[in-house]
């Protein structure tokens, strides 16, 4: 029996009902077998760039920050050869011959793509495995292919494995996870939530609906991860997952619908604020003698997923209409201010979007400038504190810019979208998602 009453109907990025009558624990990352892949595939998936280590080893030019090694320089043709160290690194990463491990050549030999077996990831603890151990493979698959002599071999190792350990990070380094390095988390539970927006935006190929979908599946599974889904907030999260990420009832595809070719951010709320009333979401609590309406709610949960669906909506379409990123969180916050205003209820995550967002407009574009909302990420000092339901709002924004951004998705991430944009967990999670759902509502 499932443990909420609580069932959804789920629709994908074109408005089409993909899952009828599903109970909100089939979309569990602890049942849904769909996001267990998804996480499973992020710990695992490494891309390594053949074409970077090439030219690092042809220039010296290895370690980040401009730094090139003279007289050590090695001029051989890993793109040609990409086959025979694909096959060499599968030859070291498998655990036994036929297993989950999967090494596919990319891009006419440019990079390649390793997913590590299950069971080296799970001989160990922490999720580094799956970078480390294809890293160290790939510097032994170099070294015997073209015997690299002793004296050399620290270069590869320098152009594969960048700088560290020098430094914390991977600086400079040629093979990338999707997921950071622990060194770089806030706190338990934050890796999934360490995957900046721009790295979602190359994952689902610039499909707003699908990113956030797949930024609400990392924020939400990370939920689980830092014990904030536990006990009575466990339904709270699914709720947020469901209407924002997953689609729930077609709610998000019908607001934006609805208000993207003359809607503003105002009317996205009496969009959301009609369906709230009808579906029995909120009620008029008192009417002031001002005409002011005071609303409530029975259920704080399912108001606080409605109103991120709001939130969603507010920015693709008036980030939609700009085609500018820059946008984001001046629209999270104003649209959240509005909503405050005119329901006399909390904001989304209960005034956290609406809180963190000042300091992100400030570091986004403002006096500081550090970098657009395309880097931003639920880790960031400044949007850490907005649980699960902000990171997405930002990677749909980011998903409609239309190249104003100095660091684009193209610029940071392309490595991303050319060696796993094909990966149906990550380019289609709203069908992945609800297809394994229907499974797990046969069984509840």
């Amino acid at each position: 029996m499932p443990k909420y009453n609580d069932v959804i109907d789920l629709y994908d990025d074109r408005g089409k009902r993909i899952a009828k009558q599903i109970p909100l624990e089939a979309i569990s990352p602890l049942r849904n077998n769909a996001i267990k892949r998804i996480a499973a595939m992020t710990e695992r998936t490494i891309a390594v760039n053949l074409a970077g280590i090439e030219k690092a080893l042809k220039t010296g030019s290895m370690g980040g920050d401009g730094a090139i090694i003279k007289g050590k320089e090695i001029d051989i043709p890993l793109v040609k050869n990409a086959d025979k160290i694909a096959k060499a690194v599968k030859e070291m990463v498998q655990v036994e011959e036929g297993d989950d491990t999967i090494v596919n050549v990319k891009a006419d030999g440019k990079s390649l793509v390793v997913v590590v077996p299950e069971a080296r990831m799970r001989a160990g603890i922490e999720y580094t495995t799956g970078f480390t151990c294809v890293a160290a493979a790939t510097v032994q698959a170099i070294i015997d292919e073209f015997k690299i002599p002793m004296y050399k071999a620290n270069m590869v190792k320098g152009a594969v494995w960048g700088r560290y350990p020098q430094t914390m990070t991977f600086t400079g380094s040629n093979v990338k996870s999707i997921l950071e390095v622990p060194q770089n988390n806030e706190g338990a539970g934050y890796a999934l939530r360490n995957i900046m927006a721009n790295h979602v935006v190359a994952l689902v190929g610039r499909n707003a609906m699908q990113g956030v979908a797949l930024s609400a599946i990392f924020e939400q599974t990370a939920s689980f991860e830092m014990g904030d889904a536990i006990g009575p907030f466990e339904r709270g999260h699914l709720l947020a997952l469901a209407y924002e990420g997953l689609n729930a009832n077609n709610m998000l595809y019908s607001i934006v619908k609805k208000n993207g070719k003359t809607g503003t951010v105002g009317t996205v709320i009496e969009t959301l604020m009609e369906r709230a009333i009808e579906d029995g979401v909120i009620k008029v609590k008192e009417t002031l003698p001002s005409g002011y309406k005071v609303y409530t709610t029975d259920d704080l949960m399912l108001w606080n997923a409605y109103a991120a669906v709001g939130q969603v909506a507010a920015v693709m379409v008036n980030v939609g209409a700009a085609r500018a990123a820059q946008g984001v969180p001046s629209t999270i916050l104003y649209y959240n201010d509005l909503l405050e205003h005119e329901t006399g209820l909390p904001s989304t995550d209960y005034g956290r979007s609406m809180g963190v967002c000042v300091g992100m407009s400030f570091f986004s574009h403002s006096i500081y400038g550090g970098g657009g909302p395309g880097l931003f990420h639920g880790n960031h000092v400044v949007t850490k504190h907005s649980k699960g339901v902000l990171i997405p709002a930002v990677t749909a924004g980011n998903c409609l810019d239309g190249g104003t951004q100095t660091f684009s998705a193209e610029a940071t991430s392309g490595l991303f979208k050319e060696v796993f944009g094909d990966v149906p967990e990550f380019k289609t999670p709203m069908q992945i998602v609800a297809a394994e759902a229907k499974k797990v509502a046969k069984k509840l």
